[in-house]
């Protein structure tokens, strides 16, 4: 048993069904991390060079076929971040960073040996964004990521060069303790065990043929 399955609640996450104010039983402080604005990018990028390291098996023997290559992780690396607020558009500002993607490359050496190795991408990014206006508490910019390669070639001493899927979403955050109305705690299910009934079918059979 599950939130969604054969669980009646009226304190569980879903769809609303009725009063959306029926059951509201309190203001909570919530600790939270807000976003005050985001925007995402896609974009295809064609001859991105990959230096691999930590190749597992160790020691293959070069040269290397690429068979694929994506990001290990959602959470994107922003370095060399620069912010500069626009005085023509208040509470807005000139983000400029470069954000870092973990990957993985999979490949097969010259043996036929299959093996996987890290590498990284850093994508620049120069664009707009509202920012909260001044405070004790300080923001900051993240990056979430993904990223998808089935086409590139061995280019020696370690390097691919591939074309990949990019998308990108940098967002403006801040740690805040947030008032939000509430229905009090949800009455969390007790778990439904997976098993397979093998012998359901043939249990549900007659004991004779009609």
């Amino acid at each position: 048993m599950s939130f969604f399955c054969n669980f009646q609640s009226d304190r569980c996450p879903g769809q609303i069904n009725g009063n959306p104010l029926a059951g509201l039983c309190e203001k909570v402080c919530v600790q939270v991390k807000k976003v005050f604005d985001a925007c995402m990018q896609q974009s295809q990028l064609t001859d991105i060079i990959l230096t691999i390291e930590n190749p597992t098996p160790a020691g293959p023997t070069y040269p290397l076929t690429f068979i694929s290559a994506k990001s290990t992780t959602s959470q994107g690396i922003v370095s060399n971040l620069l912010i500069e607020p626009l005085a023509e558009r208040p509470n807005s500002a000139r983000v400029k960073t470069d954000v870092v993607i973990p990957v993985s490359v999979a490949y097969t050496d010259a043996n036929g040996v299959e093996g996987v190795a890290t590498a990284t991408i850093t994508v620049p990014k120069d664009v707009i964004l509202n920012i909260p206006s001044a405070s004790i508490m300080p923001y900051s910019v993240e990056a979430l990521v993904s990223l998808v390669s089935t086409q590139g070639s061995y280019t020696g001493e370690g390097q691919f060069t591939i074309d990949a899927c990019v998308s990108i979403i940098l967002k403006i955050v801040m740690e805040v303790e947030l008032l939000i109305p509430s229905y009090g705690y949800t009455p969390i299910p007790p778990c439904q065990e997976y098993t397979q009934e093998v012998c359901a079918g043939f249990f549900e059979l007659p004991m004779y043929p009609e």
